[in-house]
């Protein structure tokens, strides 16, 4: 029989380290209770936030913050009737909460349950709350009132590279509406990155004699400030005139301004080692290194290859503290948690854990010696995808740092969660949180059951060092029935029953209560609900991200068909070059298709609904995305067997989908290109401004990152989106040029030539990136009529054309 002590012995370990770290993050906690706004500062923000959102309402609610002791000593917020109201101009029901923040978060939970509506962004169908009765007449709660209080204390908000995929044009109007979303969500713990270049200019030009020029070539353009700022590249979209500096240092103050009004906790940046290249001249003995090439092209020191200075060097304390200094300067003050990154996808040059140790330890002195209350939260993304970090260096770096001083974010905790895999960070404080990057609506629905339960299991497991749950999304303004469930997990003390919960977001999310609507979201539901892989994690649909590949070595394999669940044989598509990966499917489209017939069928009751107008685009979006792909598979079909004609007929049949996919995207506001580059365009104060800010935009939509003549960057249609304008300018014509070649391969029995696709397809995008053409700001088209129209044109059986292709 084995010793049981030595297991024991790593019990108490563990046991204490969490003790440890729940002490020490309770502390920094008190210290923020202390210096948030006061009691009447955040109530009339909550306030505010009433008025902007159902401003027909303001009087029926009324707000007080109340003490944690009264909580229970956590924080929570409590809704009562209002034991004035008499009248229906009086306030009816009273909300009490910890913060703002749980204020806004208790008058979110009162109206989704107890009036039966739905919140969500703007551009995915925005707010439902035609379902909220007048104003004196709304509904009471039952006599003792409701209190909920926070599981954990923390609720986590953005990606690191959310501020560049979704934020990178956003004024104060948009700033304030996203803050305000925040709140009804019940965030209270948000990254703020806007402004840090102003920053970072004043540090390297005060304290360490850069000029302009010096850091022109160190940040980024305005759409690529995220991996500039996680030294992953330099220059590239640049560089930023002073009143990109100016405008968005001023942005930053307003946004910091109202996260604390509201009693939030807003993240600030903090020193990584990513330093300019003048840095190295005029210092000449500090230990500065180049790091390797992050996805250029041709390794073009142009853009790659930033320098990152040694965190052992003592110039990286004196930056770190200056950078915090003058941050505090600038903001008059703090919430003394930092974020920072230095490994993010940039691996260290040796793996010694007491090397690794030292890093982190002078990395958190950096921020320390400018905050004696300063924590740090790291993104954990590192642990997730780089094998380098194997559990002797990921220990010396998470304990390299005093317990309770770090946090990390468990960032991809739905799929895979290092928790499990590391005996809860080795003790160390972290957030479960959620990752998403750029999936179709209904590929997410695959994590429901994951959400419902991930956070509980966290919270619930021996010697738990969770201490809160996030949305670390890379980009917004989608799946918003994913995001719905995630917000409220920061509330909730038991798993979800997730189809229950399904039923009634149908309902709350459309205002009534549909039965056809109802089976529609369950279909969806329990056809894909089982996703495990990840596989939702992109979107590579073809028409999104177009093979660049010869097709004659597309391995081609028949096996029962998944798609459309038919006995016959189908063309399937591996993987097998690095220029294709291939679109993944794991659930039945047949069945989804069943589900967009019943949300067709159930449209002359919702035409006028935003909310169902977007989902329903969405949905036909997605089926015929997924129908574009088979098209494609047996285009390839064709030319293997060649057959010219039906090559031919395919690819024409491809070409006119994506021309009617793209009329079905002008139907909805949420799926236009313009906005995007409009509101770039917006944000300069010159012509030559315009061009740079509109290259910038349409390059990381597209191509992204540098290419040659004859080889496209390795990160193009990383940042695909489903837009209108987008695919009848720009998809659509590429994926004409690849059939063209195909064609004049087979009437001229010659290879495919590879070489000159690329070279025509590299070329079309360079210069859509520079073209300046025009795009619609407002959706046109009935949206109902026209997912009708593409239904029975693409996917009813009894449409002889369909058939014929089906069975082609």
């Amino acid at each position: 029989m084995k010793n049981p002590f030595p297991a024991i012995f790593l019990i108490l370990i563990l046991s204490f380290a969490s003790s440890t770290a729940a002490d020490s993050i309770s502390r920094l906690i008190q210290i923020q209770d202390r210096e948030r706004a006061s009691p009447s500062v955040q109530e009339a923000a909550a306030r505010a936030v009433l008025r902007r959102l159902l401003p027909s309402h303001s009087s029926s609610f009324h707000f007080r913050i109340v003490s944690k002791k009264q909580c229970g000593g956590e924080y929570c917020f409590m809704i009562k009737n209002h034991p004035s109201f008499t009248t229906p101009g009086d306030p009816q029901i009273l909300i009490e909460g910890t913060t703002g923040v749980d204020i806004v978060a208790g008058l979110h939970w009162y109206l989704k349950h107890w009036c039966g509506s739905h919140i969500s962004w703007d551009k995915t169908g925005g707010s439902q709350l035609f379902s909220v009765p007048n104003a004196g007449f709304l509904p009471r709660v039952h006599h003792a009132g409701v209190s909920v209080q926070r599981t954990v204390p923390w609720s986590y908000y953005q990606n690191a590279v959310t501020s560049s995929y979704s934020f990178a044009w956003w004024d104060w109007q948009r700033w304030e509406r996203e803050i305000d979303w925040m709140a009804l969500q019940g965030v209270n713990l948000p990254l703020a990155f806007t402004g840090q270049e102003a920053i970072w200019q004043k540090v390297f030009q005060e304290k360490f004699n850069m000029s302009i020029s010096d850091l022109d070539d160190f940040f980024g353009g305005p759409a690529f400030l995220a991996w500039s700022r996680m030294g992953n590249l330099h220059g590239w979209g640049g560089p930023l005139p002073q009143s990109w500096f100016d405008q968005q240092l001023i942005l930053q103050k307003k946004i910091l301004n109202r996260m604390y009004e509201l009693g939030m906790t807003p993240v600030l940046p903090a020193f990584s080692g990513n330093v300019p290249a003048a840095l190295k001249y005029i210092f000449p003995s500090a230990k500065i290194t180049r790091l390797g090439n992050w996805f250029s092209v041709k390794n073009d020191l142009k853009w790659c290859c930033t320098y990152l200075l040694d965190a052992t060097d003592s110039l990286f304390i004196e930056i770190g503290k200056a950078f915090i200094e003058k941050q505090l300067q600038e903001y008059g003050r703090t919430s003394h948690i930092y974020n920072c990154d230095t490994f993010d996808e940039n691996t260290p040059p040796i793996d010694d854990p007491e090397y690794i140790s030292s890093l982190g330890a002078a990395t958190f002195k950096g921020m320390q010696s400018g905050d004696d209350d300063a924590v740090w939260l790291m993104q954990g993304w590192l642990f997730s995808y780089d094998p380098f970090w194997r559990p002797p260096q990921m220990k010396a770096l998470l304990h390299s740092v005093p317990v309770g001083k770090l946090v990390v974010l468990d960032l991809f905790a739905e799929v895979k969660p290092i928790w499990v895999t590391s005996e809860q960070f080795y003790g160390v404080p972290y957030i479960w949180c959620m990752l998403h990057n750029f999936a179709g609506n209904i590929e997410m629905y695959g994590i429901l059951d994951a959400i419902a339960s991930g956070p509980i299991d966290a919270r619930n497991s021996i010697n738990s060092t969770m201490v809160g749950v996030g949305m670390s999304m890379e980009g917004i303004e989608q799946n918003p029935i994913v995001y719905d469930l995630m917000s409220e997990m920061a509330f909730q003390d038991k798993k979800i029953d997730v189809k229950a919960w399904v039923d009634v977001y149908s309902t709350r999310r459309y205002g009534q209560p549909l039965p056809l609507i109802q089976e529609g979201w369950n279909v969806l539901y329990h056809t894909i609900y089982n996703c495990t892989d990840g596989a939702y994690d992109k979107n590579r649909d073809v028409i999104v991200a177009f093979p660049d590949v010869d097709p004659s070595l597309i391995s081609l394999q028949h096996e029962r068909s998944r798609q459309y669940d038919k006995p016959k044989s189908r063309t399937i598509i591996k993987e097998i070059t690095d220029q294709f990966e291939t679109p993944h499917l794991w659930y039945s489209t047949s069945k989804v298709i069943y589900a967009l017939k019943l949300f067709i069928t159930s449209g002359d009751e919702l035409s006028r609904c935003n909310t169902y107008r977007y989902d329903l685009v969405d949905l036909t979006r997605q089926v015929l995305a997924k129908y574009a792909n088979e098209l494609f598979f047996k285009v390839v079909e064709a030319y293997q067997s060649h057959d010219v004609h039906g090559m031919t007929l395919l690819s024409q049949r491809f070409l006119d989908l994506v021309e009617d996919l793209d009329t079905l995207l002008a139907c909805h506001d949420g799926f236009l290109l313009g906005p995007w580059l409009e509101s770039a365009k917006q944000l300069a104060q010159n012509e030559e401004q315009e061009r740079q800010f509109e290259w910038n935009a349409r390059t990381q939509i597209t191509m992204w990152f540098d290419n040659s003549v004859e080889e496209a960057s390795l990160l193009r249609d990383y940042g695909n989106k489903y837009w209108s304008g987008l695919l009848h300018d720009y998809y659509g014509p590429r994926a004409a040029i690849y059939f063209k070649y195909l064609r004049e391969s087979l009437e001229q029995g010659e290879d495919f030539k590879l070489l000159e696709w690329r070279r025509e397809w590299i070329k079309l995008t360079n210069g859509w990136q520079s073209r300046r053409n025009i795009f619609p700001v407002e959706s046109r088209g009935d949206a109902l009529n026209t997912s009708r129209w593409l239904f029975n044109k693409y996917l009813d059986p009894s449409n002889p054309e369909t058939k014929l292709i089906l069975e082609y």
